[in-house]
């Protein structure tokens, strides 16, 4: 089975085109260096929870929208070399420093998982 990379995180409707754009680039240079999968979903469908939610997670506000995305790997220690070599990609640096992030990224979560059903 293959290892995950989940992420959670707000962004503003008005800059969603401009986070596409830069996962869009991100997600070529992920597989570029090995991720098996690179996938972003815009919510279409999260209603606000009684005692938790996606909205409530990345305390969404007014404007924003949730995105949820993952990575793929073969394993554990590959997706440990491959975000290591993507970390050290002049490419994704140079996206970072181009500019003003378009998502608050002390609103995003994330972590990785361990595959355990796959049908």
């Amino acid at each position: 089975m293959s290892y995950v990379d989940g992420f959670v995180l707000p962004v503003p409707v008005e800059r969603l085109k401009d986070y596409l754009r830069l996962a869009r680039q991100a997600g070529e240079i992920w597989k570029e260096h090995g991720a098996l999968e690179y996938v972003e979903c815009v919510a279409d469908d999260v209603q606000e929870g009684e005692h938790t939610s996606f909205p409530q997670s990345v305390k969404l506000q007014q404007g924003e929208v949730v995105v949820f995305s993952w990575i793929r790997y073969r394993s554990r220690e590959d997706r440990d070399r491959v975000n290591a070599a993507v970390m050290n990609d002049a490419r994704l640096a140079e996206m970072m420093k181009s500019g003003e992030a378009p998502f608050d990224g002390k609103r995003m979560f994330w972590g990785g998982f361990i595959e355990a059903v796959r049908l």
